[in-house]
């Protein structure tokens, strides 16, 4: 247990002095910035360092230098104002009337296919309740929600969910998407490994699809013609109406998507593009107002 001592060393005002002495690499722009005098700057480093008994900073000649102790307090400091910042913001929610607020991070797939409506029939019948969406790639949500920064996460199941606990939220299937008048566009349906004869529009690497299909062509031990990655869905599909590749996507974003742009989307016999959605959590952590939405969000599973 931290002595209360030290605990009182670390307060907003004190990190964001320390967080402001690694960006700017002086005191005295530190200072600056949190228009004190350098002096009581360097006052607050110096008992900051001895009420945890290591050096934070290397004093050079062209500034301040972290030491491997400094660079692991920046990284908890950031985090901690960070959740600091966001207990101000919640607070001043529940201040207006607000009795919930669920931070989630989800990866594309959901956001594009699924969770518009899932969220506008939930916030309908929950009116006092708020969410704050991001949206993160499936390794990134698993991630973000191990480390405290969301409530829930919903992510590809492909990805491992670890200690995280873990309940399927949707299904969805994968489609090769390309112009009408590409070699490949009669065909009913398509194991993947008979597109590797031609180009191929990925999506960021990392994109839970993309590595689905890099290591598919791997397994198959044939290279994946990659002409470009694209950050997004649309992009993708404007792509592939271009005939810059064939582009691999969920048949729910084509739909929403790429039917108006004129595209065929054949769909993969792979069993890897039958693919799960699933909702994460840390164990025994959730709000009442999380609680709440994954069971609005789980209600009409099969």
């Amino acid at each position: 247990m931290l002595a209360p001592t030290l605990l009182r060393r670390l307060d907003p005002t004190t990190l964001r002095l320390f967080v402001a002495m690694c960006e700017d690499g002086t005191l005295t722009q530190a200072a600056r910035r949190a228009a004190i005098a350098p002096s009581a700057v360097s006052k607050r480093l110096v008992e900051l360092e001895q009420s945890l008994g290591v050096q934070l900073m290397t004093r050079q000649a062209r500034g301040m230098v972290m030491t491997p102790a400094g660079e692991t307090l920046l990284h908890h400091a950031r985090r901690m104002l960070h959740d600091v910042e966001q207990i101000v913001a919640e607070l001043a929610e529940h201040a207006k009337g607000v009795r919930g607020i669920v931070r989630m991070f989800a990866n594309l797939s959901a956001i594009v296919q699924f969770l518009p409506e899932d969220l506008r029939a939930f916030l309908a019948r929950q009116e006092a309740i708020k969410i704050s969406l991001e949206e993160r790639p499936s390794g990134g949500v698993v991630a973000g929600v191990e480390a405290g920064l969301a409530e829930l996460g919903i992510c590809a199941g492909s990805i491992p969910a670890r200690d995280l606990t873990s309940v399927l939220y949707r299904r969805d299937s994968l489609v090769v998407v390309m112009r009408h008048d590409h070699p490949l566009a009669d065909r009913p349906a398509l194991a993947f490994r008979d597109t590797l004869d031609h180009d191929f529009v990925g999506l960021h690497a990392e994109s839970s699809i993309y590595a689905s299909v890099r290591g598919e062509a791997q397994s198959i031990g044939r290279p994946l013609r990659l002409r470009v990655h694209v950050p997004g869905f649309d992009a993708v599909l404007r792509m592939a109406q271009a005939d810059m590749g064939l582009g691999v996507v969920p048949l729910g974003v084509f739909a929403l998507l790429g039917r108006a742009m004129d595209l065929a989307a054949i769909p993969l016999t792979d069993p890897w593009a039958q693919r799960e959605l699933r909702i994460v959590s840390r164990p025994g952590t959730l709000s009442p107002a999380a609680s709440l939405l994954v069971a609005s969000l789980t209600a009409d599973v099969a």
